[in-house]
C-alpha cells in the first residue's frame, strides 16, 4: 500500500534492510530475515529491534523508499540536530508480498521515473513526488469508501473543493475526481482532475502558482489514449484550440473510460437530439452517477452484444456455467437478465451463446445445491429444452426477480401453443397462432388482432399481404444438378446441427454454426434463420395484427416519406422479376409504408428500399416487415435516420481499423475517406448495393449472425485482396473503379439461382477481364484474417469516432453559417468564427444548467445550418452584455432588450447568428451615420414598446422639458435658424430614399428613451464631460426642432408662413419651408401607426444633422472600435458571469490578472 511520505534515517552502523531493486530515485528493499534460507533467528532478531526501532515498518517485510542523488541532509531528527554519516530517505510503499510492492515500482516505473528528470531543483523532486504519493492515498481511500458507502465523506470533501474552486452552479454535477497530472510543455502540474455532467476541470497549486482548467465535454474533438517521450501511457484531451495530456492515473482504465462514457453521453444529449430523444437515461442528466455510467456502459455492450432492443434494461450480470449438451459439460461464462430476455455467454469468445426471450420461458426453477450443481437452476422454454445454470450467487434473489419479470411478459403478451412441427425437424417449434395459424386471435397484446383471410384482409385489394415470399412466386430457371446437390448438402448439415443445437430462438450458438453460416444459409432456410440470428421472431409472435393495422393506418396518406419511397419504389433490384410486377411492388410498397408510419423519426432513408426487397425475397411480408425492424431499431442504430450518424461513425471506425490492419494501403492513400466514401454504401446496404445478389446474400447472412463485425471484417477482407493495385492507383477514380470491378466479380458458383445483371456495373466491357472471386473464400478469410475484433472493441471504437463525427458535423454547421454571414459583415474570419463559438457557448451554457428551459429541443440538426443554434431573449441579452461596445450601465439590459426586438422581425423570440453579426458589425465598423440610424431603430417601435419597463433617467436637470420656450434672440437667433435650415437642406438632397425608408418619425417619449442612451452610452468616457456638454447643445437644439414642426403641424398649412412663432423673423417663410419640408414627410409605407397632428415629433435627419454640429460627438461615433478585446475578454468571463448570478463587470472595469494565478480557459 502507499504511506504518506515519512522520513527514514538511515545509519550506517546498522543495516536491517537488503537493497533489492533501485533507480535513480528509487529504490525497493526486502526486511532482513524475510525470505532468507534459514535465516529464522536473523528474523526474530530483527523482529525484536522493530519494536523498538521502527515500529511503523513492523509487519511490512517490503518497502519502497524515495531518494534525491546528491541532495544534502536537511532533515532534522526530534532534537533537530543532524546526525553525521547518516541519509534521509522518504518511505512511500510498503508491501506484505513481493507481488504487491512489485506492482508499486511498476507503476513509479511508468508514471514518475521518467518524470523527474525535467525538475532542474532536488526540493522539487521530493515535493513533487510527495504530493503525487498523497494524491493517490486520497483517491485509494474515496474509493474504497465508495465500496462500502454511496456518499462517502472524501466524496463530499472533493465536492466541497470542486464547487469553490470553479465555483459551477449546483446543477453541475459531480460525477468523479481523480489524482493525475496535467502536462504544461514538459513540466507535469500535479494536481485534482475533475469530472462533471458537463466539463472536465482540472486543479493544482504546486510550487505557489495556481493552475485551473475548464474543458466543456461538448468542445472535445478526440479522446485518447497514447504516449509521449516521457510517459508510456497518457490521456490526450483534443479541442478546437489546443490538447492537453494528463498522466500518473492510479486507475488510468477506469479514468479514461468514464472520460468517454460522459464525453459520449453529453454530445448525444446536446448536438444529436435525434438520438436524445429516444434514450430515456439522458434526458435528465443530474440523475448520472458513476455507478450509473458503469451501468449505462454494461446496458449498451449486452444491448450490442445480443442484438437488444434498446429499451432493454439489464438488470442482473452474474457469473455461472451452463451445461452445454454437445459438448458433456459445464461451460463458465456470465448470465445477463433484462426486462425481456436471459442471456448467457461463455468466457471462452466464440465457444458458446444462448438468447431466451422470457416469452419462451415456461418454467423457472431451483434445484437442491449439490457439490457437483452449486446453486443450480433449471430454465424450460416451450420447444421441450431446458437449460441447466449452475455457480450463481444469489440464486433466490435471481429468482424471485426472474418469475417477477416473466409474469409481466406474459401479462402483456399472452401466447398460443401449436402442436405443428416444423418440417425437417426433430425438436417442436412453438409460434404464436395469430401469425403463423389461421385461428383469430383473442389477444390483449399492443394491437388488437385481425383475421388474416385474405376476404376480410381489407375492401382495397392492395392491402391483401403476401403469405409467402416472394422468391417463391419467380418462376426457378433450371440449375445445374451439381448446385441443388450442394444445396441439399447444406440442408442436411443444417438440419443435423439443428438435432444437437435446437432450432428456435433459443439455440445454443457456438463457432460451429458460425462456420455453417459462411458457407451460405441454404436459399429454404435463409428466411428462418434471419428470423431467428435476428430475434425479429420475438418481435413478430409478440405483435399479433400489428403489421395489418399498420398497413391499414399508413395507406394512402401522403407525406415526405410516401413520396420518396415513391420515388424509389422502381430502383429497389430493378433487375429481379420479382420488382417487375406490381405484386413485388406492392408489397415493397407496404412494408416501406408501414415502417415510416411506425417510426416517424426515421421514416424512409435511402438504401431501406434496397434492403427490404431482399428481406421480401427470403421472408413472408409481415416476417420482412419485422427484419426491417430489427435491422434499423437493433443491428444498426442511428443508421437510417437524417444524418446518418451510426453509418459515419462506422466509417470513421473503418478508416481505423484500415490504419491498424493495411497499414501500407493506408500509408499510401494518405487520405481515407477516399474509401471512407466508397465503402459507406457497403455499410448501408450491406453489400447488396454493390455485388451481385446470389453473392451478397452470402454476407447478409454472416451480418444477421454476427451483427456490424462481419461488415468490418468483410470490408477489410476486400480491401486486402485489392491493396497492391489500390496502392499503384493514381488517383481517387482509379481505386472506386478498381473496387467496383473487384465486387462486381465476386460469384457464388454454389448458389441455386441464376445471376442477375447487375444495374451497377458502370464500367465499359472493352477492360481487361477482371479475376472472378468465389464469395465463400472471400468470406473465409475474412474471418480468418480479421475475425479478432470483438462487440467490446468495436463499442470502444464507436465511442471515441462518434464524438468526432458528431464534431465534424458542428464544424460544418459552422463553416456554412460563416460562409453566408460573411459576405455581409466587416468583420474579419477570424474574429467572426470567434464571435460564433461565444454565440453557441451561450446556448450551450443554458442547456447544462437550465433544465426546465426547452432550448435544448431548440437545436435541431435537420434544420437550415444558420437556424440550428438560436438565442432566446435572456441568452442573447447575456451575450450582447459580454461583446457590444455599446455599454450603458444598468441600462444596457434594456438596450440589448430592444436590440432583440428589432432583429425578431419573425416574432419568433429567437435570434440567429446572422442578426447578431450584421448589429456588431454596425456598432464596430460602421459608418455614423449607419450607428445612428441603428441607434435611432431602437428607439421607435418595435424595438420600444409601450409597456417597456424604463430605467432611471441619469438627467438631473429639465433639459427634456418640452415646457421650455422657444426663444430665439435676434442677435443669433437668425444665424442658428439659417445654420440649421442649410443643413436640413442639405440632408434633404443626400438623403438615400431607399435606405430610409420605413422609418417613422421619433415621438416625444421615443425621444427621451433615445437621449437616455446616449447619456449612459457616454459614462466613464474619458472625454465624458464634453460629451455631456455637446449632448445637452444637441438635445435642445432637437427639441427646439420638433417644437417648431409641432407647431408647423397645428397651423394646419404644409406650406403657409408661420411668421407669428418665430416672433417676426424676417427669414419665416424660408423657415417654414423648410420645417413643411421635413414634417411633411411621414412614409406612407411604414407599418408603424402615422403621427397624430400636431404632435411633437423629429426625424433622423433632424438627429443626425445636429449631431454633427458637435465635433466631440462625430469622434465619439466615429473613433475606431476594436472587437478582438472584447471577444478574448468574453472567452473568460462567459463562464463566470453565468455562475455569478449574471454580475457583470462596469464598462471600467479591467480584468485583473494574478501574477501568481494561470488560469485558462479551453474552448
Amino acid at each position: 500500500m502507499w504511506l504518506k511520505p515519512e522520513e527514514v534515517l538511515l545509519k550506517n552502523a546498522l543495516r536491517l534492510w537488503v537493497t533489492q531493486r533501485t533507480s535513480g530515485y528509487f529504490i525497493l528493499q526486502r526486511r532482513r530475515g524475510h525470505g532468507d534460507a534459514g535465516g529464522h533467528l536473523t528474523g526474530r532478531l530483527v523482529g525484536a529491534l522493530d519494536a523498538v526501532l521502527d515500529s511503523n515498518a513492523r509487519v511490512a517485510p517490503f518497502r519502497i523508499l524515495l531518494q534525491v542523488p546528491g541532495a544534502p541532509v536537511y532533515s532534522a531528527i526530534a532534537c533537530g540536530e543532524l546526525l553525521n554519516g547518516s541519509e534521509v530517505y522518504w518511505a512511500i510503499a510498503i508491501g506484505a508480498t513481493l507481488e504487491e510492492i512489485n506492482q508499486h515500482w511498476e507503476w513509479l516505473e511508468q508514471n514518475l521515473l521518467h518524470t523527474l528528470s525535467v525538475f532542474d531543483s532536488k526540493e522539487d523532486i521530493v515535493s513533487f513526488v510527495k504530493g503525487k504519493i498523497k494524491g493517490l492515498i486520497a483517491e485509494t481511500t474515496s474509493s474504497k469508501l465508495a465500496e462500502l458507502e454511496e456518499e462517502p465523506e472524501k466524496f463530499r470533501e472533493a465536492l466541497v473543493k470542486f464547487e469553490a474552486r470553479f465555483n459551477f452552479p449546483e446543477a453541475e454535477k459531480l460525477i468523479t475526481y481523480y489524482s493525475c497530472c496535467c502536462w504544461k510543455g514538459k513540466v507535469p502540474r500535479q494536481g485534482w482532475l475533475y469530472l462533471s455532467i458537463n466539463h472536465l476541470c482540472f486543479y493544482s497549486f504546486f510550487l505557489g502558482k495556481e493552475l485551473k482548467l475548464i474543458i466543456p465535454w461538448v468542445d472535445v474533438q478526440k479522446l485518447e489514449r497514447t504516449s509521449n517521450v516521457i510517459m508510456t501511457d497518457i490521456i490526450r484531451i483534443t479541442t478546437p484550440s489546443k490538447e492537453r495530456d494528463f498522466s500518473m492515473f492510479l486507475n488510468i482504465d477506469e479514468a479514461f473510460r468514464i472520460m468517454e462514457q460522459l464525453a459520449d453521453v453529453t454530445l448525444r444529449r446536446l448536438l444529436d437530439n435525434e438520438i436524445f430523444e429516444l434514450d430515456p437515461g439522458l434526458q435528465d442528466p443530474t440523475q448520472i452517477t458513476k455507478r450509473d455510467l458503469e451501468a449505462r456502459a454494461q446496458n449498451e455492450f449486452f444491448r450490442a452484444f445480443f442484438r437488444l432492443p434498446r429499451k432493454e434494461m439489464v438488470h442482473e450480470v452474474l457469473d455461472c456455467s451452463l451445461w452445454t449438451p454437445f459438448s458433456r459439460c459445464h461451460t463458465a461464462g456470465r448470465m445477463c437478465a433484462s426486462d425481456s430476455y436471459i442471456c448467457f455467454t461463455s468466457k471462452e469468445s466464440g465457444c458458446c451463446d444462448v438468447l431466451i426471450p422470457l416469452r419462451e420461458v415456461v418454467s423457472i426453477e431451483k434445484m437442491e445445491d449439490t457439490s457437483l450443481l452449486p446453486n443450480p437452476v433449471i430454465i424450460s422454454i416451450r420447444s421441450k429444452m431446458a437449460f441447466q445454470f449452475i455457480e450463481l450467487k444469489d440464486r433466490d434473489s435471481l429468482v424471485e426477480n426472474l418469475l417477477q419479470r416473466l409474469k409481466q411478459v406474459n401479462a402483456s403478451n399472452p401466447v398460443y401453443y401449436n402442436s405443428l412441427k416444423n418440417k425437417d425437424t426433430t425438436s417442436p417449434t412453438f409460434h404464436s397462432t395469430s401469425v403463423f395459424g389461421n385461428c383469430e386471435s383473442d389477444s390483449t397484446g399492443i394491437v388488437a388482432s385481425k383475421n388474416m383471410d385474405g376476404n376480410d384482409a381489407g375492401k382495397d385489394g392492395s392491402h391483401l399481404l403476401n403469405s409467402e415470399e416472394l422468391r417463391s412466386n419467380v418462376p426457378q430457371p433450371g440449375t445445374e444438378e451439381f448446385r441443388k446437390f450442394k444445396e441439399r448438402v447444406k440442408e442436411s448439415l443444417w438440419n443435423d446441427h439443428f438435432a444437437e443445437y435446437g432450432r428456435t430462438v433459443c439455440m445454443f450458438r457456438t463457432e460451429k454454426i458460425r462456420k455453417l453460416v459462411a458457407m451460405g444459409i441454404p436459399e429454404s432456410l435463409r428466411g428462418e434463420l434471419w428470423l431467428l440470428f435476428s430475434d425479429a421472431v420475438t418481435d413478430l409472435a409478440s405483435h399479433p395484427g400489428y403489421y395489418e393495422n399498420l398497413v391499414e393506418a399508413s395507406m394512402g396518406k401522403c407525406c415526405i416519406a410516401t413520396e420518396e419511397i415513391e420515388r424509389d419504389l422502381h430502383r429497389s433490384l430493378p433487375e429481379h422479376p420479382t420488382f417487375q410486377s406490381e405484386t413485388g411492388i406492392a408489397a415493397l410498397r407496404r412494408v416501406l409504408t408501414a415502417y415510416a408510419h411506425r417510426n416517424p423519426k426515421i421514416g424512409y432513408c435511402q438504401s431501406m428500399n434496397i434492403l427490404t426487397s431482399v428481406l421480401l425475397l427470403y421472408a413472408k411480408e409481415e416476417e420482412a416487415f419485422w427484419l426491417l425492424v430489427a435491422v434499423c431499431e437493433r443491428m444498426l442504430p442511428d443508421y437510417f435516420n437524417h444524418r446518418v450518424i451510426g453509418a459515419q461513425v462506422d466509417q470513421s471506425a473503418f478508416e481505423e481499423l484500415i490504419k491498424e490492419r493495411l497499414p501500407e494501403l493506408a500509408e499510401h492513400m494518405k487520405d481515407l475517406t477516399t474509401l471512407s466514401s466508397i465503402s459507406l454504401s457497403w455499410f448501408l446496404t450491406l453489400f447488396l448495393s454493390i455485388m451481385p445478389l446470389e453473392s451478397a446474400v452470402n454476407a447478409v447472412d454472416c451480418f444477421f449472425f454476427d451483427g456490424i463485425k462481419a461488415i468490418f471484417q468483410l470490408g477489410l477482407a476486400v480491401l486486402e485482396a485489392n491493396a497492391v493495385e489500390l496502392c499503384n492507383s493514381k488517383d481517387d477514380g482509379q481505386a472506386l473503379m478498381i473496387l467496383s470491378r473487384f465486387l462486381d466479380h465476386v460469384k457464388n458458383e454454389e448458389s441455386p439461382l441464376s445471376p442477375f445483371k447487375n444495374h451497377h456495373t458502370f464500367f465499359s466491357d472493352d477492360q481487361e477481364p477482371c479475376a472472378v472471386t468465389e464469395v465463400a473464400d472471400l468470406i473465409r478469410d475474412s474471418y480468418e484474417k480479421f475475425g479478432d475484433y470483438s462487440v467490446d472493441l468495436i463499442e470502444q471504437m464507436r465511442y471515441r469516432h462518434r464524438i468526432r463525427v458528431l464534431q465534424s458535423h458542428e464544424d460544418t454547421t459552422k463553416q456554412n453559417v460563416l460562409r453566408v454571414v460573411i459576405p455581409d459583415v466587416s468583420i474579419v474570419p477570424e474574429h467572426l468564427e470567434e464571435l460564433y463559438d461565444l454565440f453557441k457557448r451561450e446556448h450551450l451554457i443554458s442547456c447544462y444548467w437550465d433544465l426546465t428551459s426547452p432550448v435544448i429541443e431548440r437545436h435541431d440538426p435537420s434544420r437550415a445550418y444558420a437556424e440550428q443554434y438560436r438565442l432566446d431573449h435572456q441568452q442573447f441579452t447575456n451575450l450582447y452584455k459580454l461583446v457590444s461596445p455599446w455599454t450603458c450601465g444598468e441600462h444596457t439590459e434594456v438596450l440589448a432588450e430592444r436590440m432583440f426586438r428589432l432583429l425578431d422581425e419573425n416574432m419568433d423570440h429567437l435570434i440567429e447568428f446572422k442578426g447578431l453579426a450584421c448589429c456588431l458589425d454596425v456598432m464596430y465598423n460602421g459608418e455614423m451615420n449607419e450607428k445612428i440610424k441603428l441607434l435611432y431603430r431602437l428607439h421607435i417601435p418595435p424595438a420600444l414598446t409601450e409597456d417597456e419597463r424604463d430605467s432611471q433617467s441619469p438627467l438631473k436637470n429639465p433639459l427634456l422639458s418640452t415646457s421650455r420656450p422657444l426663444v430665439i434672440g435676434k442677435a443669433n437667433g437668425t444665424c442658428c435658424q439659417k445654420q440649421l435650415k442649410q443643413m436640413l437642406k442639405d440632408l434633404a438632397k443626400e438623403k438615400d430614399a431607399k435606405m430610409e425608408k420605413g422609418l417613422p418619425k421619433m415621438s416625444q417619449r421615443e425621444f427621451i428613451q433615445f437621449c437616455k442612451t446616449l447619456y449612459s452610452m457616454f459614462h466613464e468616457d474619458p472625454e465624458e464631460n464634453d460629451l455631456y456638454q455637446a449632448i445637452a447643445t444637441v438635445t435642445t437644439l432637437l427639441l427646439q426642432i420638433g417644437e417648431v414642426g409641432q407647431r408647423s403641424s397645428s397651423s394646419g398649412s404644409g406650406s403657409g408662413e408661420f411668421t407669428d412663432d418665430l416672433q417676426g423673423e424676417a427669414a419665416a417663410s424660408d423657415q417654414d419651408a423648410v420645417f413643411s419640408d421635413t414634417v411633411k414627410t411621414p412614409w406612407k409605407d411604414s407599418q408603424s401607426s402615422p403621427v397624430a397632428k400636431g404632435d411633437w415629433t423629429v426625424s433622423l435627419e433632424h438627429i443626425l444633422a445636429s449631431l454633427l454640429t458637435e465635433q466631440s460627438l462625430v469622434n465619439f461615433f466615429e473613433k475606431p472600435l476594436e472587437l478582438k478585446p472584447k471577444l478574448e475578454n468574453a472567452k473568460l468571463s462567459q463562464y463566470s458571469l453565468k455562475t455569478n448570478g449574471m454580475s457583470y463587470p462596469s464598462r471600467g472595469e479591467q480584468v485583473k490578472v494574478n501574477s501568481q494565478q494561470q488560469t485558462s480557459l479551453s474552448s
